[in-house]
């Protein structure tokens, strides 16, 4: 089966310094694959590289079989590929339901115009709240986002995310800052999206990673320094030096 996201040597340099280093990296469709390592061992570079944030020094990234290497940020998202950041980037005027609602304008290239009242785009706001049922939110609908919990806004970040019909979901720490009851709940929902949609998250919180990944890629240096599924992981010895012996279930 074509893999949903690959990279083929994927490398990134500033300067003299190798940030990313032939990084060859496949996602299947349905993929709930996470990315760990140490700090500065590159993670957030190759999420940059793969949403077209960063240009890569050499090798490429492939959408199933489209080559996406050159294309920019936004023609990314048309395809398929979304990202949330470490920090929420959130509507702060707007209600859950009006920013989702917004989103879904923008993906139908109608949120130029938006100067109704959310009521007024029936099939947009059926879609929204559909989407904020799949993720526990439809109580906060008509709240500001502001006024949520820190780990509600993290969901609502996630639904902004969805609302793109995204094929691949890229997420950058969507459990940071986050007390771990709601993080278990974060991740818990993230773990449930539909099959059809492949997941790559960075995490530093050992115990989420291995409660909900299916598969797991260490990166250090820049560089992979092993992939498998969790039990291998957590048994490989050199993992356990990075994480400088370390229980790494956290």
């Amino acid at each position: 089966m074509t893999p949903a996201l690959r990279t083929a040597g994927l490398s990134k340099r500033f300067g003299g310094l190798a940030a990313v280093s032939d990084v060859s990296l496949s996602l299947p469709v349905g993929a709930r694959h996470a990315l760990i390592g140490p700090n500065g061992a590159g993670k957030t570079t190759l999420i940059n590289l793969l949403t077209g944030v960063l240009e890569p020094s050499a090798g490429d990234v492939f959408l199933h079989e489209e080559r996406i290497t050159s294309l920019g940020q936004h023609r990314r998202v048309k395809r398929g590929l979304t990202r949330t950041y470490q920090i929420n980037t959130l509507f702060p005027g707007l209600t859950v339901r009006e920013s989702v609602v917004l989103a879904v304008l923008e993906r139908k290239g109608l949120a130029a115009r938006w100067m109704k009242p959310v009521a007024a785009y029936r099939e947009e706001n059926d879609e929204a709240m559909a989407l904020l049922a799949t993720l526990k939110l439809e109580r906060d609908a008509d709240r500001r986002t502001t006024e949520l919990a820190y780990g509600r806004q993290r969901l609502v970040e996630i639904a902004l995310a969805l609302a793109t019909r995204p094929k691949i979901l890229l997420l950058d720490e969507p459990a940071a800052g986050i007390p771990s009851a709601e993080s278990v709940e974060v991740l818990g929902v993230i773990a449930g999206l539909p099959a059809d949609v492949s997941v790559l998250f960075i995490e530093h919180d050992m115990g989420l990673v291995f409660r909900f990944a299916q598969r797991i890629t260490v990166l250090v240096a820049g560089r992979v320094l092993i992939e498998g599924a969790p039990d291998e992981i957590a048994r490989d010895p050199k993992v356990r030096a990075v994480y400088l012996g370390k229980d790494v279930h956290g």
